[in-house]
């Protein structure tokens, strides 16, 4: 019995998708901190004055996202979500916490990770950079982390190797929160007798005496080098490697090496941008060096937008970015708003993603995604099957990375400021704010206080709960035909403002966003409002 020719063609492509697909690729998930989708070049176009190798040659070899998105204009919470596929406000806040960098343990023990899911699919997991999601220090005192008391001599109680993570390499918080000290596998690194502070904020506290601001990217990188050569020869023999890898760049303190000082068309801040692509790029060319290309997949990201502080002064100045601007570069590319902030500008994200034999070299997906949409599509990849109750606000998008024309599984993202949320339903965008969503003290518009006070004239009385959800106090946006946020349409469609809501609480009271059996939040109630009380009373 002969096969009909285009039978043959499709099940020798299927057959040899299934076999790419059991040899399970290496994973390399890179993510700059701060890093607005105007700081790459193949994003930015003419309004990037900043160059970006490594991202570009990703978009060139691989997928370009163009509506990728953080669910939190924040550090903490977006992390949250990308190691734990569920959004943060679902978590408790821990009952005792720390400053900065002696943030305590965001995640319970336990907690289901993509480190953790990668590690018990055989796996060698890797964690290398900012970590941000809280450690438990040892104290000389008994008592709770902090300035005076940690004691370095001895290890992390809690740190990444508890999450998953057979080896990390960490700073524990951004480059500006002290304690500014490396920990390897749970264990600091040098001597903690100085004193240090930087640029930016100058937030002096205990420091490793050799740290440097200048030389932590070169540091991470070569970490990242180091553990892709270590585990090169076991990869090309069918063990695979995850390595997350979390640069402390360009948030502040700006502070390029001497090597990038200099070296852009833009000034300080240009050179730093382009030091986080390079240093990017140096974990693919170490993958190159090792023949790992076609087997590995990489994802490279920014883990919200750009601070609006940040620019070619070394000081953290409000409104700083805009000075960039005025020279031709805008860090939230088209869009409005930056890091703190409700809008476009602080929540959409470079997303680009390169794995050869499955992603077309040279492709665009315009469809919607979110970083916590991570630990499912790796689910997917590498056909591990989640608990009901893992991941439940994370939807995968390897459909699109086989064909970005294919209908996306993600129609609803909520989102957050520190002040408010904010809810995407297709082409819609509701703000629960009449605000940028943030406190203002970085430049950030409208003010709070100035949005509220109007909102509140506007209304002519005193609002309940229910009249807050409601215009004068919420926005609404049609991205398809208003990307830049510039007409709030919440006081002409009623019926959408009303659906939109409907929508957030049915993703709050379900503990869930995706299919699957209804859980429970870990807080009592989610308070869309918490913040906004102050400004109404």
């Amino acid at each position: 019995m002969s096969i009909h020719r285009p039978t043959l063609v499709l099940a020798l492509v299927l057959a040899t998708a299934s076999i790419t697909r059991a040899e399970r690729p290496n994973i390399v998930y890179m993510m700059a901190d701060d890093l607005g989708i105007g700081d790459v070049r193949c994003y930015g176009g003419d309004r990037c004055r900043t160059e970006t190798p490594a991202f570009d040659s990703l978009a060139r070899d691989g997928m370009l996202f163009s509506d990728a998105h953080s669910v939190a204009s924040v550090c903490v919470p977006s992390r949250i979500a990308i190691m734990t596929g569920r959004y943060p406000w679902r978590f408790a806040r821990p009952s005792v916490n720390g400053p900065w960098g002696f943030l305590n343990p965001q995640l319970p023990m336990g907690t289901f990770t993509i480190g953790s899911m990668l590690k018990g699919q055989g796996y060698r997991t890797g964690y290398i950079g900012k970590w941000h999601l809280g450690t438990l220090m040892q104290t000389t005192d008994g008592k709770n982390q902090g300035l005076e008391n940690v004691d370095y001599d001895r290890p992390l109680e809690v740190g990444p190797n508890d999450y998953g993570f057979d080896y990390s390499f960490i700073l524990p918080g951004s480059l500006d929160m002290y304690p500014y000290v490396f920990a390897r596998n749970g264990h600091f690194q040098g001597r903690v007798t100085a004193r240090k502070g930087w640029s930016a904020f100058n937030r002096v506290g205990p420091a490793a005496e050799d740290f440097e601001d200048y030389k932590v990217l070169d540091t991470f990188a070569k970490e990242a080098e180091e553990f892709v050569e270590r585990n090169a020869e076991d990869a090309r023999n069918g063990q695979p490697f995850f390595l997350y890898f979390a640069l402390t760049s360009p948030h502040t303190p700006t502070s390029p090496s001497p090597e990038f000082e200099g070296k852009s068309k833009l000034g300080l801040y240009g050179d730093f941008v382009e030091e986080t692509d390079a240093t990017m790029g140096r974990v693919l060319q170490a993958l190159d060096k090792h023949g790992l290309v076609e087997n590995t997949l990489v994802i490279a990201t920014s883990d919200h937008g750009a601070a609006p502080y940040a620019g070619n002064v070394r000081k953290a100045t409000p409104g700083l970015i805009r000075k960039l601007e005025a020279l031709g570069h805008y860090s939230s590319g088209i869009y409005r708003g930056y890091k703190f902030t409700v809008f476009e500008g602080g929540l959409r994200v470079p997303f680009v993603v390169r794995w050869p034999g499955t992603v077309e070299a040279g492709s665009s997906c315009d469809r919607l995604v979110g970083l916590n949409d991570l630990a499912a599509t790796l689910s997917d990849i590498t056909g591990t099957e989640l608990n009901p109750a893992h991941a439940p606000d994370s939807v995968s998008f390897l459909p699109l990375l086989e064909d970005p024309e294919a209908s996306g599984s993600r129609q609803t993202l909520v989102m957050q400021s520190p002040l408010a949320f904010a809810v995407r339903h297709e082409r819609w965008k509701l703000a629960l704010t009449p605000s940028s969503g943030s406190r203002g003290l970085w430049g950030t518009k409208p003010v709070p206080q100035q949005a509220w006070q109007a909102a509140l004239r506007s209304f002519g009385s005193k609002p309940s709960d229910a009249d807050l959800r409601n215009p004068p106090f919420v926005q609404l946006y049609d991205l398809d035909g208003d990307v830049r946020e510039t007409k709030d349409l919440a006081s002409e469609r009623d019926d959408l403002v009303k659906r939109l809501n409907e929508v957030l609480d049915e993703v709050i009271s379900r503990g869930r966003s995706t299919p699957g059996p209804a859980l429970k939040n870990d807080v009592a109630s989610v308070l869309l409002h918490r913040n906004a009380r102050p400004w109404v009373e």
